[in-house]
C-alpha cells in the first residue's frame, strides 16, 4: 500500500513520504497545518489512491474519546424495560459503535480520520492512547476485547488551536504542510481549473500573496479561498487587467468576501486605501 498522490489531489514529495512512512510503521499520521490546506481533503484522497473504505470521525469541542469506542445507552434500556419489550434481554441492542470500533472489525482495511483533534478537551488525546497503539479496547458492559482484524490506516488533523500531549505525539508520525508556493499552487489551480487562462492565474496569485503578506491580518487566506475566488472571479468574467490595477481607491481586490472574511481585516485594507489616497496627494 502506497500513496503517490491522485489526480485530485497535488501531494508535494515530503507529503508522500510521510503519508507512506506512518503507513509502514503503523503508526497514526498527525497533520498539522493552516486551516484550508488540505489536511481534511488527504484523508479523503489516501483512501481513495489506496482503494480503502474511509471512516470519518469529525471531533467537536464536546466530543469525549469514549464516544469513539461505544456508548451505552442505559436510558433507553430502562425505558424498554418499563415497557415490556423483549429488546433489553441483550445488552447488545443498547450499544452503538463508535468509529474506532468500526475500523477494528472492517472486512478491509479502513483509512480512519480523526479530523481535528485540537478541537476537543486536552484529554481527549491521553484517553485514546492505548486503544490507537494496542488497537483494542475492552467492552464492560458485554465483557468482550474488540481488537483490529489489521491496523487501519489513522489520519488525525490538527490546526494547532492548542498543544498535544508528548505521550501522545510519540505515538504519531509526524507532519506539517507547509502553505503551498507559487509553483504548487499553480499545479493545484490547474487540477480545479483545467484550462484556466495563465495570465488570469499570475496576477491572482500575485494578488493573493501580497494579501498574504500583509502586516496584521487577523485571517491569511487559504488555498481554499483562493479556488473559491478564482471561480467567482471567471465567473463574473473579471480579466487579469482589472486585477493589475493598482488604483489606491481598489486596493481591495474585487469580491474581496471570498478572500478577506473578518471585519477587521476589512478594515485594515480601507486604512491602507486611505493612507495611500493621502501619500498620493
Amino acid at each position: 500500500m502506497r500513496f503517490e498522490g491522485t489526480e485530485a489531489y497535488v501531494a508535494t514529495g515530503d507529503l508522500k513520504v510521510a503519508v507512506n512512512a506512518a503507513i509502514t510503521l503503523e503508526r497514526p499520521l498527525l497533520v498539522k497545518g493552516e486551516p484550508g490546506t488540505g489536511k481534511t481533503v488527504l484523508a479523503i484522497e489516501i483512501a481513495k489512491a489506496l482503494g480503502a473504505p474511509l471512516l470519518e470521525w469529525h471531533v467537536k469541542s464536546t466530543t469525549k474519546a469514549q464516544q469513539g469506542l461505544y456508548e451505552y445507552d442505559a436510558v433507553s434500556r430502562l425505558r424498554d424495560s418499563q415497557l415490556g419489550d423483549e429488546r433489553v434481554k441483550d445488552i447488545r441492542n443498547y450499544i452503538k459503535r463508535g468509529k474506532l470500533w468500526d475500523a477494528f472489525v472492517a472486512p478491509e482495511r479502513p483509512v480512519l480520520l480523526i479530523d481535528e483533534i485540537d478541537k476537543a478537551d486536552i484529554e481527549f488525546p491521553n484517553d485514546l492512547l492505548q486503544e490507537l497503539d494496542r488497537m483494542e479496547f475492552f467492552v464492560y458492559e458485554t465483557s468482550e476485547t474488540i481488537k483490529a482484524v489489521r491496523r487501519p490506516v489513522v489520519i488525525i488533523t490538527s490546526n494547532n488551536e492548542k498543544e498535544l500531549p508528548d505521550a501522545f505525539l510519540r505515538r504519531c508520525f509526524f507532519h506539517y504542510i507547509k502553505f503551498p508556493d507559487a509553483d504548487t499552487m499553480r499545479a493545484i489551480i490547474d487540477v480545479h481549473f483545467p484550462g484556466i487562462k495563465q495570465r488570469l492565474v499570475a496576477e491572482a496569485l500575485k494578488l493573493f500573496y501580497e494579501i498574504r503578506e500583509v502586516p496584521g491580518m487577523k485571517k491569511k487566506p487559504s488555498t481554499s479561498e483562493l479556488l473559491d475566488w478564482l471561480k467567482l472571479l471567471m465567473v463574473e468574467d473579471i480579466g487579469p487587467e482589472t486585477l493589475k490595477e493598482r488604483d489606491p481607491k481598489k486596493l481591495i481586490p474585487p469580491l474581496h468576501g471570498a478572500l478577506i472574511k473578518n471585519e477587521q481585516d476589512v478594515h485594515l485594507f480601507e486604512r491602507l486605501a486611505f493612507m495611500s489616497r493621502r501619500e498620493g496627494r
